[in-house]
C-alpha cells in the first residue's frame, strides 16, 4: 500500500503547490487573496483542475497518449501468465501490460476470452495488482478500471456479487427511487472490489421492437421515462457516497443506439431519423445525463445521415462528437468510444479508427484491436500535424480530472478484507429483490389461470437456456415454486429446440397439470415458437414468459402471457410470487408490443394487468 500513499501524497502536494497560481492565472480569485488579504473559495473543479495539469507536465507525449486508451487483459489475477497476452501485447501477464504501455484503462469482462472474472475477492485482488503495476510504472498514474455491470443480460460479476434486473425491468416498474438505490448498490459493490467506471446506464430509447442488440438494456421507448431513470441511475452511481466508494457512470450509447436494425458488434447500423425525430426521441437522455453531470458518455458505432450525411460512423463524427454533443450540449466530460473492435468501427484501416476519432473530439480509446498499432499511429498524426499536442493535452486533461474527482489518484486500492462485507450483503439482496417484485408485468390473462390458487399441481417449468447461465432459469423458478409448496420440475430446452427436444417437453408437459415456459427471443428463434405452440397443443395449461425481450408476446398467441425482461434469479422469484398469488403484479409495458414482424400494437405502452 506505500505505492498508493505516496501517489497520495505526490497528488495532493502538487494541488497545494500550485492551486494558488492556477486559480489566480485562471481568475478564480484576484492576486490580494494570494497574498493573505482574505481567504479564497476555490471550487473542487479548480482544485482538480490544478493537480491534472500539474500531472499533465510530467508526462511525455507517449505517456499522454497511453492514457487516452482502455484496453482488455486476459487473466485473473494481476500475474497470472496467459497466452493472449503475450499473442496481443508482447508480454505474459496483465501486470506487464500495464507496466509496458502505461495506459489510461483496463476494462474486465467474463465472456469474450478475457475471462478476468471469478469471484468478488478475486477480482478486488486482481484489481490492486493491476494498480501496483500502474503506479510503479513510468507515469506512476492510477488506472480507470472499467466493466459493463448494466444488469440483465449485460452482467460481468455475477453472484455471490449483488445481480440486477435489466434496465427495461426497471422501466416497467416506473421507480426513479429504484433505480437510484439499484445503481448506489451497484456502484458501492464495483468500486469495493477496485472497479471505478461503470459503462452504464444505457440511455438509448428502444423505439424499433427488432432492434438485436439494445432490447431490454434500454429502460424503454418512451423518452420521458427513459431520461428520468437514466437520471437516478446516474446519480446513484455517482453520488451514492465518497469519491472513493462511487464510480464514475457513462450514458451510452450517442447520439442513440435505440432504433438500430443492424448489431454494431458485427456492422454498421444505419439510423433513418429525421434530426427532428432524434431531438425529440433519441437525445433527451443524453440531455437528462449531462444535467444529472454524467462522468462519460460512450458513443455509438452507427451512421446518422440526417446528422452528418458523410456516412462516417457516430464515433469519428466531428459534427456529431465536437459540433453536437461538446458545443451544443455543453458536455464537458470524457467522451469514450465504443469498443473499436466491434464490428460498426471497423470500416477504416485499424490506424486511421483512433486518429479519426480523436479528431471527432472522442477523448478515451476503448479496445483497440491492435494497441501498438493505435499508439504509434496517435504519435505519427501528432509528428506529422494532423493532430497537435494541445488536442491531446485537453483529452489527457479529461481524463485526468475524472480520476481526481472520483478518487482514484490517491485512493486507487481497496482494502480486499472488506468484500465480504461489502459486496452481495443481505441488505443488497433484499433492496434489490424488493424492486425487482415491483417488475413483473401480467400482460394477458384471458385463461384466468392467474393468479395460481391452491396447490397447482405438478409443475412443468421449460423454455430458454441457450447458455450455462440462462440454462438456469427454470430451474431458478421452479426452485421458488418448490420453496413455496409446489412440486415444479424444470427442462431446459435451449435457444433453438430440435424437434426431439420439443417431442420431449411435449411429453413432460403431457404428464403435468401446468407449464410455465420461458421465451426469450421469438422473433429470431422460430424453433422457440413451434415449442411454444406445442405446449399449447396439448390442452394443458400454459404460462408463457417472455423471460427478456417482451416483444416476444406478439409472436404467439398464448392466452397468458407475463414479461420478466431478465432471467436472472431474482426476476424469477419475483415471478414466482406473481404467479402464486403472494404479491400483485405491479409492472406496466415499458413500451408497445406489435404483432410480431408488423408495426400494428397489440398490446400497448403502460399496459399491466393486476389483482
Amino acid at each position: 500500500m506505500s505505492l498508493s500513499r505516496s501517489s497520495a501524497r505526490r497528488c495532493l502536494s502538487a494541488a497545494v503547490a500550485v492551486v494558488a497560481t492556477s486559480a489566480m492565472v485562471s481568475g478564480v480569485f484576484p492576486p490580494a487573496a494570494v497574498a493573505g488579504t482574505a481567504r479564497p473559495k476555490i471550487s473542487p473543479d479548480a482544485v482538480a483542475e490544478a493537480i491534472a495539469r500539474a500531472e499533465l507536465r510530467g508526462l511525455s507525449l507517449d505517456q499522454k497518449i497511453a492514457q487516452l486508451f482502455v484496453v482488455s487483459v486476459w487473466g485473473k489475477s494481476a500475474d497470472e501468465a496467459h497466452p493472449t497476452n503475450q499473442t496481443n501485447y508482447g508480454v505474459d501477464t496483465p501486470a506487464q501490460v500495464i507496466r509496458k504501455y502505461g495506459v489510461g484503462g483496463v476494462i474486465y469482462f467474463n465472456n469474450s476470452g478475457t475471462d478476468n472474472v471469478d469471484n468478488p475477492a478475486q477480482v478486488a485482488a486482481l484489481s490492486n495488482g493491476l494498480q501496483r503495476a500502474a503506479v510503479g510504472s513510468n507515469t506512476h498514474i492510477p488506472l480507470i478500471v472499467a466493466i459493463d455491470q448494466e444488469g440483465g443480460n449485460v452482467t460481468r460479476l455475477e453472484s455471490p456479487a449483488t445481480e440486477f434486473p435489466a434496465s427495461m425491468a426497471i422501466g416497467a416498474g416506473r421507480s426513479t427511487r429504484d433505480a437510484k438505490a439499484i445503481a448506489t448498490i451497484n456502484g458501492n459493490e464495483l468500486r469495493a472490489m477496485g472497479i471505478n467506471q461503470n459503462f452504464a446506464p444505457d440511455s438509448d430509447v428502444n423505439s424499433n421492437p427488432d432492434n438485436p442488440v439494445i432490447g431490454a438494456r434500454s429502460f424503454s421507448s418512451d423518452p420521458a421515462l427513459v431520461s428520468k431513470l437514466v437520471t437516478a441511475e446516474v446519480e446513484g452511481l455517482q453520488e451514492g457516497g465518497r469519491p472513493s466508494q462511487t464510480v464514475s457512470s457513462s450514458a451510452k450509447h450517442f447520439p442513440g443506439h435505440g432504433d438500430a436494425a443492424t448489431d454494431s458488434h458485427t456492422g454498421l447500423p444505419n439510423i433513418d431519423r429525421t434530426e427532428a425525430e432524434w431531438r425529440s426521441t433519441d437525445l433527451p437522455p443524453f440531455r437528462a445525463a449531462i444535467k444529472a453531470g454524467v462522468d462519460s458518455i460512450m458513443t455509438a458505432h452507427i451512421q446518422v445521415p440526417s446528422l452528418d450525411p458523410s456516412g462516417v460512423p457516430a464515433t469519428l463524427s466531428k459534427h456529431i462528437m465536437t459540433d453536437l454533443l461538446r458545443n451544443e450540449l455543453k458536455f464537458n466530460g470524457v467522451i469514450v468510444t465504443d469498443s473499436l473492435g466491434m464490428g460498426g468501427a471497423n470500416v477504416f484501416p485499424q490506424a486511421e479508427i483512433p486518429v479519426m476519432a480523436l479528431e471527432a473530439g472522442v477523448d478515451q480509446l476503448l479496445m483497440p484491436p491492435n494497441l501498438q498499432v493505435a499508439l504509434d499511429a496517435v504519435k505519427a498524426a501528432v509528428q506529422s500535424g494532423r493532430l497537435t499536442v494541445k488536442r491531446i493535452d485537453s483529452s489527457v486533461l479529461r481524463i485526468l480530472k475524472l480520476k481526481i474527482k472520483r478518487g482514484i489518484l490517491t485512493s486507487p486500492f481497496v482494502d480486499e478484507r472488506k468484500v465480504p462485507k461489502l459486496v452481495g450483503t443481505p441488505d443488497h439482496l433484499a433492496t434489490v429483490q424488493k424492486a425487482s417484485d415491483r417488475t413483473t408485468t401480467v400482460i394477458r390473462n384471458d385463461a384466468k389461470l392467474l393468479p395460481l390458487h391452491g396447490n397447482p399441481g405438478k409443475v412443468l417449468v421449460t423454455g430458454i437456456g441457450d447458455t450455462v447461465v440462462t440454462a438456469r432459469s427454470p430451474q431458478w423458478l421452479a426452485d421458488s415454486l418448490n420453496r413455496r409448496g409446489a412440486t415444479a420440475t424444470a427442462l431446459p430446452t435451449g435457444s433453438s429446440p430440435t424437434a426431439a427436444t420439443i417431442d420431449g417437453a411435449v411429453a413432460a408437459a403431457r404428464s403435468s397439470d401446468l407449464v410455465i415456459v420461458l421465451t426469450n427471443n421469438l422473433k429470431d428463434r422460430v424453433n422457440q415458437r413451434t415449442l411454444v405452440s406445442a405446449l399449447l397443443a396439448t390442452g394443458k395449461p400454459v404460462i408463457a414468459v417472455a423471460s427478456q425481450i417482451p416483444y416476444d408476446a406478439g409472436y404467439v398467441d398464448a392466452p397468458t402471457w407475463l414479461a420478466t425482461y431478465s432471467w436472472r434469479a431474482m426476476s424469477m422469484e419475483s415471478l414466482a410470487k406473481v404467479l402464486l398469488g403472494e404479491i400483485s403484479p405491479k409492472g406496466k409495458l415499458p413500451v408497445d408490443i406489435p404483432v410480431g414482424g408488423t408495426p400494428t400494437v397489440l398490446y400497448p405502452f403502460d399496459s399491466g394487468l393486476t389483482w
